[in-house]
């Protein structure tokens, strides 16, 4: 297979899962259960999201300046810090550790 054939086929399945939810009656989605679950997804993937970019390099698990610069942005965040001294103490944690050399 070529990566165009792939990239055809990936393509293909994408507009047809799509159409597949416009074909899915309203009321099903309104449930109770289908709302919980697609609200329990949303949280589970962006969670997976974060754990893989925070401890991943390729196949393998890294522990790195990254750890900690998250560990700096979640307790800023339970303080309720504006997100853009967050985002701005986590980069210079981060930056500060690599340039002492703990970390790549």
């Amino acid at each position: 297979m070529t990566l165009w054939s792939a990239l055809l086929i990936a393509s293909i399945v994408c507009v047809a899962l799509k159409t597949v939810g416009y074909l899915i009656p309203p009321k099903w989605l309104e449930a109770p259960r289908p709302m919980r679950i697609a609200d329990l997804l949303t949280v589970a993937l962006l969670a997976a999201l974060v754990a893989v970019q925070t401890l991943g390099a390729g196949q393998a698990i890294v522990v790195d300046a990254r750890v900690p610069a998250v560990l700096v942005a979640a307790g800023l965040l339970m303080l309720r810090a504006p997100f853009l001294v967050v985002v701005a103490a986590a980069a210079l944690t981060a930056a500060l550790l690599r340039l002492w050399g703990w970390a790549v």
